[in-house]
């Protein structure tokens, strides 16, 4: 069976001026002011000159972070990427270091992870079209 789903995707990074409005929109998303919710990270390459880097869950069809998870609390999301039972979850960070693009963002005051489900919000907030929402087509 073929299925159309959405998934993030970093358009073009050379455009981020690391403004951080993605982070914002994210984090208020789940109703909390700050950046402390996102799950998604702007970050300096390294000073002004090297551009910024955006972390986010690149949609593993095979996530390394499922994989290790000892409680069954990350499940596959159809089109790549997981979805996160914080209520399953124990905290072990197994996935937060699994994760070879350090997607895993941890929220500290409940001890568990933070990875993005791909709905798009941030992408309508970023002025310089450095992320954006795609369709991608997949089987079953």
């Amino acid at each position: 069976m073929i299925s159309v789903v959405k998934r993030l995707s970093i358009i073009d990074v050379e455009r981020c001026t690391g403004c951080q409005l993605c982070m914002f929109a994210c984090s208020r998303r789940s109703g909390v002011g700050g950046m402390g919710q996102s799950r998604i990270l702007v970050r300096s390459a390294g000073g002004i000159e090297r551009g910024f880097v955006v972390v986010v869950c690149r949609a593993c069809l095979t996530p390394p972070c499922l994989k290790v998870c000892p409680v069954d609390a990350i499940s596959q999301r159809p089109g790549g990427g997981v979805i996160v039972d914080p209520s399953t979850c124990i905290g072990c960070h197994r996935c937060e270091e699994a994760c070879p693009f350090g997607a895993v963002m941890w929220d500290q005051a409940m001890n568990k992870p933070m990875i993005c489900f791909h709905c798009g919000y941030c992408s309508q907030f970023c002025p310089f079209k450095v992320i954006a929402l795609e369709e991608v087509t997949t089987r079953s």
